[in-house]
């Protein structure tokens, strides 16, 4: 199993998504001899999930039933276990497309955090390019290891341990793209510019704070980085429903058919909303914006090395 390449048939070992609805979901690494419990009964992963093919339909033992579902990138954003505040699929599908990244390219992250973003960058840069990401908390770092190596990918990422502001990302000239997710990325600017190629490569900033934003703008005209551009992505949900509304009263039709100058047999009076108008309801499909609504996760710049 790997996160990057599909396989049809679930392996003792894999990390598999239990799907039970839309809003419940959650991985699980399969082990031989091993259970787990869900609201709808007991999965027994010898006999109900190893050999069975991703995607099967798996009876648990109260007579529930759960899908098991191929790893991903936008799955395991949803499901991964937090250990910082983590990047979703929304801000993700832009940080990729801006900087520019394709098969082949290399990467250079900090921090890694939960490794949300990473997985993502991994996806996208597999199966020829590479991700150096960098994380200062040595837990973290050790566990970001750990996790990509039980999902398949460990040789398209390099993960080290150390303050990227002080010791940069340990490369020089090789990178397509620098991504920065750290309380203080003005202080990474000139590590970012070492580590990016000659000419041409895309750095990008996350902050959840404005005053972050000017002070990494600053920085980054200060070190020569142009097209420099910071936006902000609002995900709004709509709900689609059937919604009931009264025909508003605009008076009696025969009212109006009796005043002067109105002929109903005129063939050009008979389509007339008056002729045609009826007390009651009428039902149609209507977009409704959900009450709650995730707002401001944070800013994203971006610039060209010149």
């Amino acid at each position: 199993m790997s996160f990057v390449e599909y396989g049809d048939t679930i392996k003792d070992g894999d990390t598999a998504i239990v799907f039970l609805g839309h809003d419940s979901m959650f991985p699980v690494k399969v082990q031989h001899g091993t259970v787990t419990q869900t609201k709808y009964g007991v999965i027994r992963h010898s006999t109900d999930l190893i050999g069975k093919k991703y995607g099967s339909k798996v009876t648990c033992s109260k007579g529930g039933w759960v899908f098991i579902l191929h790893p991903t990138p936008e799955l395991w954003t949803m499901n991964l276990p937090h250990r910082t505040q983590i990047l979703y699929s929304t801000d993700i599908s832009i940080i990729t497309m801006m900087l520019e990244l394709k098969p082949g390219s290399i990467v250079c992250e900090s921090g890694t955090g939960s490794g949300s973003l990473s997985h993502a960058l991994i996806r996208t840069v597999a199966p020829t390019g590479h991700l150096y990401t960098v994380e200062f908390h040595q837990q973290r770092a050790e566990k970001a290891r750990e996790e990509f190596r039980e999902h398949g990918v460990e040789h398209l990422v390099t993960v080290t341990n150390q303050d990227v502001c002080k010791n940069g990302f340990g490369v020089s000239n090789i990178a397509d793209a620098v991504f920065l997710d750290i309380p203080s990325p003005w202080e990474a600017i000139g590590h970012a510019k070492s580590a990016l190629k000659a000419e041409g490569g895309r750095i990008c900033s996350f902050s959840p704070c404005i005053e972050q934003v000017q002070r990494t703008c600053l920085a980054m005209e200060e070190y020569g980085f142009t097209e420099i551009n910071t936006l902000e992505i609002l995900l709004r949900v709509y709900n689609v429903r059937t919604i009931s509304l009264q025909i508003p009263d605009l008076g009696k039709a025969a009212e109006d058919n009796s005043s002067p100058g109105f002929d109903s047999s005129n063939p050009s009076n008979q389509g007339s909303p008056c002729a045609n108008l009826q007390q009651g309801t009428v039902q149609f499909k209507s977009g409704v914006p959900l009450r709650e609504m995730v707002g401001h996760t944070g800013y994203l710049t971006f610039a060209t090395k010149s």
